[in-house]
C-alpha cells in the first residue's frame, strides 16, 4: 500500500495518508477513460440545432411556371432544396447526443485516472482550513504546492468556504468529493485532494 504526504496550506508536511491499492494502484485502462470522457462531453452538448425541410419553409404553394413549353426542367415548388430559399436535405434536427456507460466502467475509469495521477506524482493531499472564503489564501495554498498549469481541487462535501475560495482562481477547477467525475479528474496537470475527499473517494470506488 503506497503512501502520500499530507501538507498544510503553507506547503509543510503534516503527515502521511495511505493510498488503497484497489483505487490508486490499478493498471490504468485508457479505453475506459476515453469512453467515459466521451460520454460526458456528449452529454454536455445542447443538441438544439435545427434546419427546416422543404415542408417547413414558407412559400412555395404555387407551381412556379407551367409544366411544358418553357425549355426549363419541370418544377412543382420554389421551396425545393435545389432552389435558393428552399428546404435543407438531411440537415440537423434537435437530438440528444448522450449515451450511457455502465457504472462498472465509470468506476474503472475513475480508478484508472487516480492511479495514473498517483504514479505520475501529480496527486497532492492537503489539509484546508478556511474559516471564511479567501481567494488570497487559496492562491497561496496552490502556490505552496508548487503546481503549475490546470489544477483540479477536490474539497469535502458541504465545504462552501473552500469552494468559494478556489472558484475564482484562473486555471483552477474546484469540485466537491461527491461531484468527482472522470473528466474533471483527468483534465488537469495536477490533482489536489483533501484528506477527507480522498477517504470519500476510496469508500465509493473501493
Amino acid at each position: 500500500m503506497a503512501t502520500v504526504e499530507v501538507k498544510d496550506m503553507k506547503g509543510a508536511k503534516v503527515g502521511t495518508a495511505k493510498l488503497s491499492d484497489t483505487v490508486f494502484g490499478v493498471t490504468p485502462n485508457t479505453h475506459a477513460v476515453h469512453l467515459v470522457v466521451r460520454s460526458q462531453l456528449a452529454g454536455m452538448r445542447q443538441g438544439t440545432h435545427d434546419t427546416k425541410t422543404r415542408g417547413e419553409v414558407s412559400g412555395g404553394g404555387v407551381k412556379p411556371f407551367r409544366q411544358k413549353g418553357t425549355g426549363r426542367a419541370r418544377a412543382g415548388s420554389s421551396r425545393s432544396p435545389l432552389w435558393t430559399g428552399g428546404g435543407t436535405v438531411f440537415g440537423p434536427h434537435p437530438r440528444n447526443y448522450g449515451f450511457r456507460v455502465p457504472n462498472k466502467v465509470v468506476k474503472l475509469a475513475m480508478r484508472s485516472v487516480l492511479s495514473a495521477k498517483a504514479a505520475e506524482g501529480a496527486l497532492h493531499v492537503v489539509e484546508l482550513d478556511f474559516t471564511e472564503p479567501s481567494t488570497k489564501k487559496a492562491a497561496a495554498a496552490i502556490a505552496a504546492l508548487g503546481v503549475a498549469g490546470r489544477v483540479t481541487v477536490v474539497v469535502p462535501n458541504g465545504d462552501e468556504n473552500a469552494v468559494k475560495s478556489f472558484r475564482n482562481l484562473a486555471k483552477v477547477r474546484v469540485i466537491t468529493a461527491a461531484e468527482s467525475n472522470t473528466h474533471d479528474l483527468v483534465d488537469n496537470a495536477a490533482l489536489v485532494l483533501t484528506k477527507s475527499a480522498l477517504e470519500y473517494l476510496e469508500g465509493v470506488l473501493a
